[in-house]
């Protein structure tokens, strides 16, 4: 969909998203002690260099992960998700933990395929003039794939007699990735871009319940001259409950939000926003989610031939549907 909406005027100053980047670091404020290693005979506590595996129809990844010191990865077990934050503050002023991650977005890669490969099937998506199903769900991410440098402090996290889950880590430190094309309506782009960010992240999977979170502050530089270089403020947090069997909209859903400013203007040149509900199957530890949202464009994002020659806003829904396990 091409244009303002009549009735959307998105318009947030950098004073406001600082303030808000405050408050969500409130808990951090108080640096704990470091965290004790909550080991279990399962835990990824032996091994000094480990590979981890995520399979995800939006989000697949393999990432090496390599111990700077003597110690391996300690185990945070079922501390609370704000002690957690603390204690990765207190140990990522120093790295000391590396990761190499190679990721790739099977969902959009999906939607530039058929976009260059079966126009016919891609065209039947158009639900109105400026809506296409298949675009609305491969829309949100802006690379096929990325390979990413991480340095800064790991845990785990595994329950006392449990086996420990792939994927299942906490991390506060400094990420690097690289790519080299860039997805524009469905369509590749060549663009060597580079992005530096500072976050928290952490994805619990534990039998009762999984929790994924995300604090980012960073940049992106694009070698495409016809691509803005951005600076980003990102807050994502998602809760899939096993033991909830009040369809909690709080315990069984989540949200993202990403804005993008020009980095020599600090204009707002995108906003990505999704919420979504999830219905969560206790025997199969595993859910069905569907998240709903927009991605806001202003015109000066792209210049050049990736433009809208209507020099207009852009306004694109995203619908999200996927299974969790």
């Amino acid at each position: 969909m091409t244009g303002q909406p009549r009735k959307m005027r998105i318009s947030l100053s950098m004073k406001a998203l600082l303030i808000a980047a405050f408050l969500c670091l409130l808990p951090l404020r108080a640096i704990a002690e470091p965290m004790p290693d909550a080991r279990t005979e399962d835990a990824p506590n032996n091994k000094r260099v480990r590979l981890e595996t995520e399979l995800d129809a939006y989000y697949t990844n393999a990432g090496l992960y390599v111990s700077l010191t003597d110690e391996p990865i300690p185990d945070a077990g079922e501390k609370p998700e704000f002690e957690v934050y603390r204690s990765l503050l207190y140990s990522s002023l120093v790295p000391r933990f590396l990761v190499l991650e190679a990721g790739v977005f099977p969902m959009p890669n999906l939607g530039v395929y058929l976009n260059d490969n079966a126009r016919n099937f891609y065209d039947g998506g158009d639900v109105t003039k400026d809506v296409n199903i298949i675009k609305a769900v491969t829309a949100g991410f802006e690379e096929p794939y990325a390979l990413s440098l991480f340095l800064g402090d790991v845990v785990s996290f595994t329950r006392p007699g449990e086996p420990h889950k792939s994927g299942n880590f906490g991390y506060m430190g400094y990420l690097v990735s690289v790519s080299n094309y860039h997805i524009r309506d469905n369509t590749l782009v060549p663009d060597k871009s580079v992005e530096l960010e500072w976050k928290i992240k952490g994805d619990r999977k534990l039998p009762t319940h999984d929790l994924h979170w995300s604090f980012r502050v960073g940049g992106k530089l694009h070698g495409n001259p016809d691509i803005r270089d951005v600076v980003y403020l990102s807050l994502r947090r998602s809760r899939l409950d096993f033991e909830d069997a009040t369809d909690s909209v709080i315990n069984n859903s989540g949200f993202e939000y990403t804005v993008d400013f020009d980095r020599k203007t600090l204009e707002a040149v995108r906003h990505y926003l999704v919420v979504d509900k999830k219905w969560p199957f206790k025997e199969e530890k595993m859910g069905f989610s569907i998240a709903l949202g927009f991605i806001w464009q202003g015109a000066s994002r792209y210049a050049g031939d990736l433009a809208l020659k209507e020099k207009q806003n852009e306004f694109q829904v995203v619908l999200r549907p996927n299974i969790e396990f």
